[in-house]
C-alpha cells in the first residue's frame, strides 16, 4: 500500500533563500513547480493520481508557503531554486528526477534545466518564456489597477482580476479555482503577481536557450488557449521536444481535468506503460 504521509524537506538555494518541498508516494521521483499563484497545495487535484506511481515532491516557489523569500527579486533566482530541489531529490533518491511545471512554474523549469544534470524528462503546461511578449502586454492600465488592490489591502480581488483579465479564464474557471483547498495560498501569494508578471514580460523566449534544454521534453497546451503560447515555435527549438494537445481544455487541466494530465506525465516519465 502506498504511504500517504507527506515529509517536508528544505534547501538552500544558491542566494540564501530556504525552499520547501513536500514528498509523498512511492516510485521514482518527480518534482511539481507550481505558477503564479498558490503553493505545493495548488496540486491537491492532481498529486493524488500520481503518488501510487512515483514520489510526488511539490516545492513551495520562493515567497510562499514554507518557503523564504528575498527583498530582491529577480527570475534568474527561481531558476536556481528549481534546479537545487531537484539535485537535492536526486541526491536522495539516487534517481534522476522527472519534472513537471505549470505556467509560470514552468517558466521556471524550463530556466532550471540546463543548471542541473539530474533531470530525466521534462514536462511543461504551457508554461516558458513568451515568443511575443508584446502579445502578452496586459490590458493598458492593469497593472496599476492591481497594484492599488494591494495596496488598498484586497488581495482576493487582485487574484481574481489577474485570473479574468490577464489569464483570460472565464467566470467557470475562475470559480473552479475559487472551490479548491488552495484558494487561501493563492490570495496570499497576491503580492508575488506583479513581480513576476513585470519579470516574464522581460524575459522573452530565446532559442539560444532552448537549445540548451537537451532532456526529453513535452509541451502540454490546451486546445481552447486564451493566449498564444506557440509551442511549435519552442518545441522546434528544444533538441528533443514534442507537443501533447490535452483536447477540450485550457489552461487549468490539472484542476479541470486531472485525470487526462495524469496520464500524458505518468506516461512520458515512463511510469505508466
Amino acid at each position: 500500500m502506498v504511504t500517504t504521509t507527506t515529509t517536508r524537506s528544505e534547501v538552500v538555494s544558491p542566494d540564501g533563500t530556504t525552499i520547501a518541498y513536500h514528498s509523498s508516494g512511492e516510485g521514482p521521483p518527480v518534482l511539481l513547480v507550481h505558477g503564479g499563484l498558490g503553493d505545493h497545495t495548488r496540486w491537491e487535484a492532481l498529486r493524488p493520481l500520481l503518488t501510487s506511481h512515483v514520489t510526488v515532491h511539490a516545492m513551495d516557489r520562493r515567497g510562499r508557503g514554507a518557503s523564504g523569500d528575498h527583498p530582491q527579486y529577480q527570475l534568474a533566482r527561481e531558476f536556481e531554486d528549481v534546479a537545487a530541489v531537484i539535485d537535492a531529490i536526486a541526491t536522495t533518491s539516487g534517481h534522476p528526477v522527472g519534472v513537471y511545471g505549470h505556467s509560470f512554474g514552468g517558466t521556471c523549469a524550463f530556466g532550471a534545466a540546463p543548471l542541473t544534470s539530474n533531470i530525466s524528462r521534462l514536462v511543461l503546461y504551457e508554461g516558458w518564456p513568451p515568443v511575443d511578449p508584446a502579445a502578452w502586454a496586459p490590458p493598458e492600465g492593469l497593472l496599476e489597477r492591481l497594484e492599488a488592490m494591494l495596496e488598498d489591502g484586497d488581495p482576493e480581488r487582485l487574484v481574481e482580476t489577474f485570473l479574468r483579465e490577464y489569464v483570460r479564464m472565464t467566470d467557470e474557471q475562475v470559480e473552479a479555482y475559487r472551490q479548491q483547498p488552495s484558494w487561501p495560498a493563492r490570495v496570499a501569494a497576491a503580492h508575488t503577481i506583479l513581480r513576476e508578471e513585470r519579470a516574464f514580460l522581460a524575459t522573452p523566449f530565446d532559442p539560444a536557450d532552448a537549445a540548451k534544454v537537451t532532456v526529453p521534453t513535452r509541451l502540454l497546451v490546451g486546445d481552447d488557449q486564451a493566449l498564444d503560447w506557440q509551442p511549435e515555435v519552442v518545441s522546434d527549438a528544444i533538441p528533443d521536444a514534442s507537443v501533447s494537445v490535452l483536447e477540450g481544455q485550457g489552461h487549468t487541466a490539472d484542476i479541470t481535468a486531472p485525470d487526462l494530465v495524469a496520464d500524458r506525465l505518468l506516461t512520458f516519465v515512463g511510469a505508466r506503460p
